[in-house]
Order: C-alpha cells, then sequence, then structure tokens
C-alpha cells in the first residue's frame, strides 16, 4: 500500500470498542430476525465507495484471517484500501475462496452457487454476502418465513437482480449448506440467514 493511499485513508470507527461492539450486535441482530431492518448507525469514518451500513458492517466483522471479495467497482475504490488497512483483510479475485463478499450498488451480483456453500460437516465455512442496495419497504415484493419470522414477513428490495428469489431458493434447499446474506442501505440492515425462505409475490 503506497504512502499515497495511505494518505487518503478514513479513519475506521470513532470509538473503535465501541462502534465495533454495536455494529457486531446488529449484525447478530438482523440474521436473528430476518427482514427486520436494523440500524446500522455507529460513528465512524467511511470510504466514499459502497453503502455505509455495509462499511461498517464489514469494518466490525473482518480481520486478518478474513479472505474478502469485492465486486469491480469496489475493488478499484478507495474501500479496498480502506478495509485492508483497517482490518489486515486478505483480498481474493475468486468469490468460492471468500469468507466475506460485498457487492457494490450497479455492479452485476455473481450467481450465488459461485459462493462457497460450505460443506455439510463445516456450513459455517460458507461465504457471507454484503449486498449494496437502494433500499427497501414493507409490502408487496418478498413473502419471508422460517425462523426468527413470526407468521411471515414482507419485503420490497429494490436493486437486486430479477432472478435473486428463484437463486435463493436453490441456496435455502441446500441447507446445512449455503451463503447468509445481508443487504445494506446507507444506515440500515436487512439480514437473510440461509434458513429464511423467500417467495417472490411478484412472480407469484
Amino acid at each position: 500500500m503506497s504512502t499515497d493511499t495511505l494518505q487518503g485513508l478514513v479513519a475506521g470507527f470513532d470509538d473503535e470498542a465501541l462502534g465495533s461492539q454495536a455494529s457486531f450486535r446488529a449484525a447478530l441482530h438482523a440474521l436473528s430476525h430476518p427482514g427486520q431492518p436494523v440500524a446500522m448507525d455507529a460513528a465512524s469514518g467511511l470510504p466514499v465507495a459502497g453503502q455505509p451500513a455495509a462499511a461498517r458492517l464489514l469494518l466490525a466483522l473482518l480481520d486478518a484471517d478474513c479472505a474478502l471479495w469485492l465486486s469491480p467497482t469496489l475493488a478499484a475504490s478507495p474501500s479496498a484500501a480502506w478495509l485492508r488497512f483497517h482490518t489486515g483483510v486478505r483480498l481474493v479475485n475468486d468469490p468460492a475462496q471468500a469468507q466475506f463478499a460485498w457487492v457494490g450498488a450497479g455492479d452485476a451480483c455473481p450467481p450465488l452457487a459461485a459462493f462457497n456453500a460450505g460443506t455439510d460437516a463445516d456450513p459455517e465455512a460458507s461465504t457471507t454476502l454484503v449486498l449494496d442496495v437502494p433500499g427497501w419497504q414493507a409490502g408487496e415484493g418478498w413473502r419471508l418465513s422460517g425462523p426468527g419470522i413470526r407468521g411471515e414477513r414482507q419485503l420490497a428490495v429494490q436493486g437486486l437482480p430479477a432472478d435473486f428469489a428463484a437463486q435463493w431458493a436453490e441456496n435455502h434447499a441446500a441447507f446445512p449448506r449455503g451463503v447468509d446474506a445481508y443487504l445494506a442501505s446507507a444506515d440500515a440492515l436487512v439480514g437473510l440467514p440461509r434458513t429464511t425462505r423467500i417467495t417472490d409475490t411478484v412472480e407469484a
């Protein structure tokens, strides 16, 4: 990492311990309550590319033992150097080798099957996918059901591939293998663990 790159980096969490703990708790809450938006507002410096909620999430979750895949726009942006500097994460070119993956808004998301689904013996080895989206709203779009959801929850998400729900159905059917995902807006997360079933009410 060059001196010029280092000089251009912004800070991480304003309070590293408190910021990391708050973001980690938000991440756990989002996966425990699928489809329910969770605020991600720990104070931090932010890179110029990518949704702020995604940046804060990865700042809390990544460390030097992790491998991260970035979509093209993010890989070519200061966000890559920012995460490497603050977390020590290793960047990889193959989604299947990544423990975490971050897909920026406007970038094509590789098929979910391209990421590491783990194994029956070690399902936790799978990739955790972070997807930047413009936003979401409660209502017609997806019908979510499964652990952590009482009955069902409806969610309309912007900015995802048209066949995402169909891909997710295959991901869900592979349990205990499969990826977990976070949807990230500017200031909130929505968790999608592999145990969640998504029905596209527009297609149904």
